[in-house]
């Protein structure tokens, strides 16, 4: 059998160009910055993993330099000598020596995946399970521009069946000007896709309660995080209020994140990263709370490159509790291709990567001409 055991553990920023500008609440970016995480064995595998964040640290305090700074300083040492099928000790161990820093521990979680599946010589999923299914429905993230243009760009992914489902980012405007635009949009497209929206947890609950109605009544299928994370109860206040599905994105970053929503019928949908619960061992912990409390859970995104999207693609092929789509569009967000053969999108799903591993190989050339100097 190949020998398992880590011999070295290698960082790599990339700075990797956008087709367009990606607007949150806070921020716009035209380039994500990703961080590789390289873990080899002294069997000669190769394993990947991508720490990432949406936009930088305004959303969870991470930054690729933080993520590299901790992966190198403090969780290296921790994986050396170890074999990669120790993920749940290495992972247990990694938690007394680093608080927090989920995103960190994701890239190296998914790159313990990687390498362990490569060595066996069989896909990332085959670890979680096996493959309840090989594609999954994709919503597409629309961007910031006048409400004609985002309406013709949705009309053509429509046409072209790419993508069936549409998200806008809310809580940039002023909150009067935001839901008019939406609601244009959204009733534009009502009867050829679906609409849903994004605040980023940045209106307060009394702006919440007048324009979260607005957007129901103008066609808006779910509501994700209007309000802060930490103030469950207004969460459910609207949970209840409206008709269409609530989801807690910045409100659930962890198991306990998790019970406590469903406990407070906070949310119907939990948006699920593997980034920001750490990997997909925790994420497994989110979903099993989440289906014992009847919550759907959807395969979110923090804008992934293609190994992080190829994760999150094995962890949602191979998990029935993930019954609320995806929105794992990350590699068609990039300018560039950074892989040999790109991820496969199209009528609207995207389709789970074969091969051992995640069933991707990048194109090294590639990598080289974005790494950071």
């Amino acid at each position: 059998m190949t020998d398992l055991s880590i011999v070295s553990v290698e960082t790599t920023i990339l700075d990797v160009p956008l087709v367009r500008p990606h607007k949150f609440a806070t921020t716009s970016m035209t380039a994500q910055p990703l961080l590789l995480v390289a873990v080899t064995t002294a069997g000669g595998v190769t394993g990947y993993g991508e720490g990432v964040v949406p936009g930088g640290p305004w959303w969870g305090g991470e930054s690729v330099e933080t993520m590299q700074a901790i992966v190198e300083r403090y969780i290296v040492p921790v994986l050396l000598g170890r074999g990669v099928d120790e993920i749940t000790g290495i992972m247990s161990d990694i938690e007394r020596v680093v608080a927090n820093a989920r995103f960190a521990k994701a890239a190296v979680d998914v790159a313990l995946h990687d390498a362990w599946a490569r060595s066996l010589g069989v896909p990332v999923h085959t670890l979680l399970g096996g493959a309840f299914r090989k594609s999954v429905d994709v919503t597409w993230a629309l961007g910031a521009a006048p409400a004609e243009e985002i309406i013709e760009e949705a009309l053509g992914l429509v046409e072209s069946k790419r993508h069936f489902s549409f998200k806008l980012k809310m809580g940039a405007l002023d909150p009067e000007v935001d839901t008019a635009r939406v609601v244009q949009i959204a009733q534009a497209l009502q009867g050829k896709a679906g609409v849903r929206i994004d605040v980023n947890a940045r209106w307060d609950r009394l702006t919440a309660l007048k324009y979260v109605p607005r957007l129901v009544e103008g066609g808006v299928e779910l509501i994700e995080q209007p309000t802060p994370g930490e103030q469950l109860e207004v969460l459910a206040e609207l949970n209840r209020l409206v008709p269409v599905p609530v989801m807690a994105d910045e409100s659930v970053q962890t198991p306990h994140d998790a019970l406590e929503v469903a406990r407070r019928g906070a949310a119907d949908v939990i948006a699920l990263k593997t980034t920001k619960c750490g990997g997909l061992k925790k994420s497994r912990e989110v979903v099993a709370i989440a289906k014992a409390a009847g919550i759907a859970c959807h395969g979110a995104t923090s804008i992934e490159g293609p190994i992080g999207t190829a994760a999150s693609i094995h962890f949602a092929c191979a998990e029935p509790g993930i019954d609320f789509g995806t929105e794992l569009f990350g590699p068609l967000l990039f300018s560039e291709e950074l892989l040999q053969e790109p991820i496969r999108y199209a009528d609207g799903q995207v389709f789970l990567p074969e091969g051992p591993g995640l069933g991707i190989e990048l194109n090294m050339d590639a990598v080289k001409t974005w790494t950071r100097n």
